[in-house]
């Protein structure tokens, strides 16, 4: 895992990920306006790794520039985090539209 092989000096390990990552970013209409760079992370490898950062950030030991790398490393994860969370909010709101169109009428179903 990128995180636990980064030093925490510059960026804190960035994680490339597979091209997966990509894929399902692109179906859940996460990966526009990435400025075409390595392929996104996926929700669970960037909230792991921002897991490990804070992590890191709250055991403490580390230079003031380690502290910055790590922390701006820990806003772009958490930004990542986000983008993923929209994405999967904006399908549930799609999905529960089309199914109170499809004649199903359990108001109480959350999905």
């Amino acid at each position: 895992m990128a995180a636990e092989k980064s030093t925490g000096t510059d960026s804190a390990g960035q994680g490339a990920g597979d091209g997966a990552g990509q894929e399902a970013a692109d179906a859940a209409g996460t990966g526009a306006g990435t400025e075409g760079a390595a392929p996104e992370m996926s929700y669970e490898e960037a909230r792991d790794e921002l897991d490990s950062v804070v992590r890191k950030l709250e055991a403490g030991g580390l230079t003031l520039k380690e502290s910055l790398a790590l922390w701006e490393r820990g806003e772009s994860l958490a930004a990542t985090c986000e983008r993923w969370l929209e994405g999967a909010r904006a399908k549930l709101a799609v999905a529960m539209e089309e199914r109170g169109r499809g004649g199903d009428s359990d108001e109480d179903a959350p999905f």
